[in-house]
Formats: C-alpha cells, structure tokens, sequence
C-alpha cells in the first residue's frame, strides 16, 4: 500500500542568492509536501547545500518567498527554523568528537529543555525532570538506529559510517517534522549506505518526518525519493517523480555531458 503524500507545508517562490557578484541560486521554485521524500540532486556546485542553507535560515536569499505552513517565512535564524521543529545534518559530520555518542545525541534535546541554567548545574526538581525524560527520548533514539552497542563510546572513536549514523541520531532527537539531510550516505560503502536508507525510510514512515534530502547516488535516490528537484549551476533543470526526472534531456546532459 503507498504511503499518503499531504499537502504542500513548504513552498519556496523565485528563490536568488548572492554572494557578493556571485549567483549561488537563481530563481528557483519547488515545494515539499508533507511526509514525502524530497531529494534535492545536482553536480558539484550546482547550489544544492546553499538550497538546504536557505531553508533552515542559515543564508537568507536576496529575492523570493519562503512560505512555511501557509504563511509567510520572515527572516529567520537556524535556531528559529529548529524551534519550527526543522532539524538538519551536515555534509561535513558536526558532532562533538570528545563526547560520547549519549551525551552528542542529548545535545539534540537542547530546544526542548525549559529548566534554567543554574536548575540545570544543581541537577533539582524540575531540571531532573527534564533530564530524565530527555534521556528516555535519546534512548528510544539509540534503540530505533540500533546503536545501543556504541552508547558509551566517545564519538572520535567511531568509524565514519556509524558516525553519520549518530549525527542522523542527534537530528531525530530534536522530533523534528522536517529533516534536511546533507549527503547523508557520503562516503558510506555499499552496507553502510543500504542501512542509511533502511533508517531514512523507517524515519519518514513511523515518525511521519517529511525529508528532504541531498545525495549523490542516483541510484538511492532514485529508489527512496518520492519527488526529486535537479540544479545545476544554481538553476533549476528538472522537478517530478523519479522516472519523470531520470528520462529529462536536460538532466541527462547535466550528469553526463551533451556528447553522451
């Protein structure tokens, strides 16, 4: 039985950024609706990470409308877009390398924490509260990635693969109902990344997480995607279903060069 696509949540118009004389996006429109897939592909320096800046406020673009859940997105910061519950990972692993991957995943908590700082240093009445029902969310986290095995363990520690497994981990920590995904599977081998594509799709269907995603495996992308938007050179080139986007000549000669 197909999964039940929503209605549009997140609506971008005419989008343009610059930096200085540089174009990094130029007037590009696409929306993401809710509990979908969405996969955001290019080349290299298509505009691709800037896109996914845009969205959760860490660029803000010259010209064009962000429009979040029917209203209008004013200019806003990336801890904005996580108290909108829009959370995010990064292409290059952010992850605290002398912190175990408990206390890494428990940093994901933080825009859920409401106990000041000084209840926080005390460890009393509403701060334990909090700690301790913060630490039952981190742990159903860990059961539901399957890395009960590494809890302990300070994240510099960990071999690539599992790292990225724990940056995801901190990202769904948050309960966040948009996940923005930045190569999640680079530089995973083949194992890794069908595991990588097991969780994204377990997270979009049990949690009901709409996902947009950047990768650059065609063929995950084309497998887990519902909807999939192509940029090259900061310009959009391609937007529909998968097979929609994989026969489009533009795409085509993006990927492989108009001599193929």
């Amino acid at each position: 039985m197909s999964k039940k696509i929503g209605d549009v949540i997140l609506d971008l118009q005419n989008i343009s950024l610059r930096f200085g004389g540089v174009k990094a996006l130029t007037d590009i429109s696409f929306n993401v609706r809710e509990h979908e897939i969405r996969a955001i592909i290019g080349p290299n320096g298509a505009g691709k990470s800037s896109m996914l800046n845009v969205i959760n406020g860490v660029y803000h673009p010259q010209e064009g409308k962000i429009m979040w859940r029917g209203a209008e997105r004013e200019k806003m910061e990336p801890h904005m877009a996580a108290q909108q519950h829009i959370a995010r990972t990064f292409q290059n692993i952010a992850l605290f390398k002398g912190m175990t991957v408990l206390d890494n995943i428990m940093t994901g908590r933080i825009t859920k924490m409401k106990a000041s700082f000084v209840e926080h240093a005390l460890w009393f009445g509403r701060a334990r509260r909090e700690e301790l029902e913060h630490r039952k969310k981190v742990e159903e986290v860990i059961d539901f990635l399957e890395i009960q095995h590494i809890r302990k363990t300070p994240v510099g520690r960990l071999p690539y693969g599992l790292q990225k497994r724990v940056e995801l981990a901190r990202a769904l920590a948050a309960e966040p109902s948009m996940l923005l995904l930045d190569e999640p599977m680079a530089g995973m081998n083949v194992e890794e990344k069908q595991d990588m594509c097991r969780f994204i799709l377990d997270v979009n269907d049990q949690f009901g997480t709409t996902i947009v995603l950047i990768e650059h495996d065609m063929g995950v992308v084309m497998d887990i995607s519902d909807r999939v938007v192509v940029l090259d050179y900061g310009k959009k080139i391609g937007d529909g279903v998968p097979d929609e986007v994989k026969n489009n000549e533009d795409v085509i000669k993006a990927y492989l060069g108009a001599g193929h």
